[in-house]
């Protein structure tokens, strides 16, 4: 009987342990060894619930934990923990690896051979090389051990100070303003400091003004066009301020939202080709270009854009879940492939809902890309209906086609998850004059007769063909 083949995983969270545990499902044990290594202490978890365990929403850390390291080995996973891989071989197929005793004292490094090898190494925060970044009290949010770090200083904080706890969120993007929303749950001063001209550059600047007076009214304090110069500490070693080019902010927690670049520092060691981001290239079977036993997803990789026809950075645990299916299936034995993504996300901050798809006008320009706005203003609900809520819906279509290239909506409870409606528009390759036509359910309880979605869809319609 022939040895069976080894699966090595760099990488025990999304991408990594989905393509095991699919992987494993299309071979056993007898056919498919399947190895996976996590530099962590937890494997298989939620990073994107972070801001809310922070908040309160979340009760415990656990509860963000889809699947335990023991969960993998009972499916015969043989997952090490507190084990970093620092070098990839990729001519003679195998990992140097070390482990990290929790508790300190010698490591031990060894060698491990693979057939086939999964990058799943995801991303890691930006951290400006500044005077006191690293400062006790300046805290990152990337992982569970980091949400536990900032509880505990939070906790910490509560416990010091009897007056007003303060805190500075630098970065305005989806983990700034999550972060700020349960800093302020948490009885905090907030304020939030960003170089762009409004906060969530995620969005075009006339949306993200809508997000910047929604968050003064929440409370908080948004300054933007601000350039962080220094984390200024006190004689404890201990964050006590934020210091920019204009001022300086009071601050006992210093979190930093400043999002995240791919983790690709073994990839580009071993020599594997990288975009412009420095996310690992991979085929659409999420194969790395030009090898054909190592695979890549998640984070650490750069995935085609349906709409630009270009490869972009996007770090989302959707993605990164897709990619682990493809990679299992593929090496199991199958076939799959990862068309691309439009670009598609959501979050919320207090009760704003935020939420866009496909480009931005600065994207479509940068891609020579012609095109018109418009700009719908409508209700959640029918607007007689009890609980109805405002919001913004934005679209860009293309000159001449008139082809959907992007939406944007900021809206109070309701908004948010309409932007799935243009999402499959967009990846159906729909005109918004197709998008007036969308058979989309009503009542008045969930919805106007016309659809926020389908008002912006008419009124891009129309600027579609005055512009011709």
């Amino acid at each position: 009987m022939a040895a069976a083949r080894r699966m090595v995983v760099v990488g025990g969270d999304a991408a990594g342990m989905t393509a095991a545990s699919q992987a494993r499902r299309h071979m056993g044990p007898d056919e498919l060894e399947i190895v996976a290594f996590e530099r962590g202490a937890f494997s298989s978890y939620s990073a994107c619930g972070i801001p809310y365990w922070i908040g309160g929403d979340v009760g415990e850390r656990d509860d963000l934990i889809a699947r335990t390291p023991e969960k993998h080995r009972e499916r015969g996973i043989d997952l090490r923990m507190h084990t970093e891989v620092t070098r990839v071989d990729p001519d003679r197929c195998r990992v140097l690896t070390r482990e990290l005793p929790p508790g300190g004292g010698p490591s031990e490094e060894r060698w491990s051979d693979f057939d086939h090898l999964v990058l799943a190494t995801g991303a890691r925060p930006m951290r400006p090389p500044l005077p006191g970044i690293d400062a006790e009290g300046v805290h990152g949010v990337q992982s569970l051990e980091d949400g536990q770090a900032l509880l505990d200083a939070l906790d910490r904080a509560e416990a010091r100070r009897g007056g007003p706890r303060r805190a500075v969120v630098v970065g305005a993007g989806y983990i700034g303003v999550e972060m700020a929303e349960a800093l302020v749950r948490r009885d905090f001063e907030v304020t939030v400091l960003d170089q762009a001209p409004q906060p969530m550059t995620t969005l075009d600047p006339d949306m993200g003004e809508l997000v910047r007076d929604a968050m003064c009214d929440m409370g908080m304090e948004v300054v933007t066009g601000a350039a962080v110069t220094e984390v200024e500490t006190g004689e404890d070693g201990r964050a006590r301020a934020v210091v920019t080019e204009e001022t300086t902010y009071p601050a006992d927690i210093v979190v930093l939202g400043l999002g995240v670049t791919p983790e690709t520092s073994l990839a580009r060691e071993a020599g594997l080709p990288l975009g412009e981001s420095g996310g690992l290239l991979t085929d659409l079977a999420m194969r790395v270009r030009g090898r054909e036993n190592i695979w890549a997803g998640g984070d650490c990789v750069e995935v085609l854009d349906l709409i630009s026809g270009r490869t972009r950075h996007i770090a989302l645990g959707t993605h990164a879940n897709k990619h682990g299916q493809v990679i299992g299936a593929n090496i199991g034995g199958g076939y799959a492939t990862f068309p691309g993504v439009v670009g598609t996300a959501v979050s919320k901050v207090c009760d704003l809902e935020i939420a866009r798809t496909g480009l931005l006008e600065a994207q479509a320009r940068g891609v020579g890309l012609r095109f018109v706005t418009a700009t719908a203003e409508a209700t959640s609900r029918a607007g007689y209906f009890p609980g109805s809520r405002p919001m913004r819906v934005k679209m860009l279509a293309e000159l001449g086609t008139g082809r959907l290239l992007g939406t944007q909506i900021v809206g109070r409870e309701g908004a948010g998850k309409r932007v799935d409606i243009a999402a499959v528009a967009l990846t159906a390759g729909m005109t918004v004059e197709q998008m007036t036509y969308l058979d989309l359910g009503y009542a008045p309880p969930f919805s106007p007769v016309w659809d926020p979605v389908l008002v912006a869809a008419r009124k891009a319609t129309a600027a579609v063909r005055n512009a011709s």
